[in-house]
């Protein structure tokens, strides 16, 4: 039996790694200062769930096949400085992730946006056509119980993370994944903590597309000129595919994908998804299925969980959520709600929450970000940004960094809470994105509004 032992245990993919060793018959502990909903229960359900909160140096012991280090853990982790010390293999979850798939074809989706949806796509279509495959994706998506699954099929689909690999390694998880098949969606600045420099951050795209085999493919947006110029000029021998979004017309708030066979509905809409669709569809016929399968299973993909989720609605307004934080993702999501519903008023709710985010530097890149909407709201969790040991932003410094002198600012969820039950929602539609939770803001009552 395979024994790991698994540092930062309660990260979403750590946690969902370790539930597949489990599920595949592997010996499984792990240890973290804090696990939160949902892996506590899904730990706690599979066995794994450390007894006690902290770091055990005494759960290191020879018979362990080896550990699986979390970012979250620190270089000074008593368990890990113990491993170290009794040789023990250590793997990032991404070298992790390679050992048990070097002999698949390895198929990676990367990008500054979209690289989770159009996993999700290529996901659902492959199990919709009974595909046997190994995945690896950063979201929970319907019909699939983990984000991870390694088994004996021939074929395994990664979610490719450009952020850092583990507290031992400051490179890209996507260099350790080998592909076979590489996909690059977008490139606009992310991680500004890790990448303070752009031209850094963009050069870790390229080294990725150069990395693929002659006998490979470099499938690439196009419609994204940073993609396309590094795509173009990477010396690869491999064959390389450029794509944008496929063609799509939209009918009282629905969309349809135009076939050479007529009109396909689909439940996902907006130009940055078509972007997506196109993309999974342009890996899925080099993975051999065609295009009548790939139509054929698209139209039931509702999408990946809090990617522009629809949580309710009724005859003439919606309340959706997304986790955008990103720039690029922000204006892409705001954009598809409103081109979706031109004729509703668009309340946009944005949660700055990440450290890119919150760094008034790094702020000028969210200009025109909420140009769509209708009402722009920022709203700012004093303790996040105090505990990122940042400066909290006024709202003159954000309607500056926006461009939009209407912005309006909140600093306390209950506030904004508030604000968003006074309004009425009739011929309106309301979007939430963050990476966060408002600071666990209860979003029942909100829901309310809308039935």
């Amino acid at each position: 039996m395979n024994n790991y032992h698994f540092i930062a245990v309660g990260g979403a993919v750590m946690h969902n790694l370790a539930l597949a060793l489990v599920e595949k018959g592997y010996q499984v502990t792990g240890s973290d200062d804090e696990i939160y909903e949902p892996s506590r229960t899904r730990l706690e359900k599979a066995g794994v769930l450390p007894a006690e909160y902290g770091w055990f140096p005494e759960k290191i012991t020879s018979d362990l096949d080896g550990i699986i280090l979390g970012m979250h853990a620190r270089i000074d982790n008593p368990e890990l400085l113990k491993a170290q010390e009794c040789g023990i293999p250590i793997y990032s979850f991404p070298e992790f992730i390679y050992n048990q798939s070097q002999y698949k074809k390895r198929v990676i989706v990367a990008g500054s946006h979209g690289k989770t949806s159009i996993t999700s796509v290529i996901l659902h279509v492959l199990k919709d056509q009974q595909i046997d495959f190994d995945y690896l994706v950063g979201a929970q998506i319907e019909g699939f119980d983990l984000m991870v699954k390694l088994s004996d099929a021939p074929l395994i689909i990664i979610e490719g993370d450009e952020y850092l690999t583990s507290p031992l390694d400051r490179t890209p998880k996507f260099f350790h994944y080998k592909h076979d098949i590489a996909l690059v969606s977008g490139i606009a600045w992310d991680h500004y903590n890790v990448f303070p420099d752009f031209e850094e951050y963009r050069e870790q795209f390229s080294k990725l597309m150069d990395m693929t085999p002659e006998s490979g493919e470099l499938i690439y947006c196009e419609a994204d000129p940073l993609v396309k110029e590094a795509a173009e000029k990477s010396p690869i021998d491999a064959k390389k595919t450029a794509y944008e979004a496929h063609p799509a017309i939209i009918k009282d708030g629905k969309t349809y994908l135009e076939t050479e066979n007529g009109l396909i509905p689909i439940c996902i809409f907006g130009e940055h998804n078509l972007q997506n669709l196109q993309g999974a569809m342009d890996i899925c016929l080099s993975l051999g299925l065609s295009k009548k399968q790939f139509y054929e299973s698209i139209q039931t993909f509702k999408g990946a969980a809090k990617r522009q989720e629809l949580l309710v609605r009724n005859e003439n307004s919606s309340l959706f959520r997304d986790f955008a934080h990103a720039p690029s993702k922000l204006k892409a999501t705001v954009s598809a709600v409103k081109t979706q519903f031109p004729q509703r008023k668009l309340y946009a709710v944005q949660e700055l929450h990440t450290y890119s985010s919150l760094n008034k530097e790094f702020l000028p890149n969210y200009a025109g970000s909420m140009e769509a909407a209708d009402v722009a709201i920022v709203y700012l969790d004093p303790h996040a940004v105090a505990l990122k040991k940042l400066e909290l932003m006024d709202v003159d410094t954000l309607r500056d960094g926006f461009q939009r002198p209407d912005l309006i600012l909140f600093t306390d969820s209950k506030s904004l809470k508030e604000y968003l039950l006074a309004q009425d929602y009739t011929n309106s539609n309301l979007l939430l994105m963050s990476s966060g939770s408002y600071d666990k803001m209860d979003l029942e009552p909100i829901k309310t509004k809308f039935n």
